[in-house]
């Protein structure tokens, strides 16, 4: 699997500027490649590996939609663990400027350890980053990830499987509400090891009088055919 210093390097290669714009203009980003084919394969064939989780949710019978998810325990598997480590610092500078265009007190570490401290001292301490796997006519209804009090105002899903490939349809899914306004979508359908960085639940929108919150959801449209595979990264833990 990966090294460390690998990735960091990875990741020092991001076009950062674009990310940052990117997730103010839209509250999304969307990266080129992070993760190899290899990689990703070998992410993908942990799912059979039970012992690697806490728990197993089938969506159908929570109505969250159709298909399953397993929830990483501790200790997380190195790359998983890799990423979450070495990608938040990057992502508390970005959701401390959106605490402070929003009026929050809420001020992020740039240490992911010194966040679970945090997390564990508000009673959240299990693990949230997840695999997800959709076979045909699976889809994942929009919702948002917040697991307690703590919640990391961003997060991230790795897309492990090939479309045209490996499966049709099942596009990611984003929705935003603003006050007083209709619904805004949008569709992404991005290539394997692709990641999206969005917002967890709200993010700051330039209005006439200042900032204001935008809520966000997310989602997954209809598989067509296929097997769908995707890393779910969310930084803070859960009760």
């Amino acid at each position: 699997m990966t090294d460390v210093v690998n990735f960091q390097d990875r990741l020092a290669r991001l076009d950062w500027k674009a990310i940052d714009a990117s997730l103010w203009q839209q509250g999304y980003a969307k990266t080129a490649p992070l993760f190899t084919p290899e990689e990703c394969e070998a992410l993908i064939a942990l799912y059979s590996k039970d012992r690697l989780f806490r728990s197993r949710i089938d969506m159908k019978r929570f109505r969250f939609g159709e298909g399953e998810y397993k929830y990483f325990t501790y200790p997380l598997p190195p790359l998983v663990q890799t990423i979450r480590k070495e990608l938040y610092p990057h992502l508390a500078v970005i959701a401390n400027a959106w605490a402070k265009a929003l009026g929050q007190r809420d001020i992020f570490p740039l240490s992911h350890d010194k966040l679970l401290a945090f997390c564990r001292r508000n009673g959240q301490t299990k693990p949230t980053p997840l695999l997800l796997r959709y076979a045909a006519g699976d889809y994942n209804c929009l919702h948002q990830d917040l697991y307690g009090a703590v919640a990391f105002p961003l997060q991230l899903t790795a897309f492990l499987s090939r479309p045209d490939r490996d499966f049709s349809g099942g596009e990611f899914l984003l929705v935003e509400q603003r006050p007083r306004a209709q619904s805004r979508g949008e569709v992404l359908a991005p290539e394997q090891g692709e990641i999206v960085i969005f917002a967890t639940r709200h993010r700051p929108v330039q209005g006439s009088r200042g900032y204001y919150r935008v809520n966000m959801r997310h989602g997954v449209s209809t598989v067509r055919s296929g097997s769908r595979f995707t890393l779910g990264v969310i930084f803070h833990d859960a009760t």
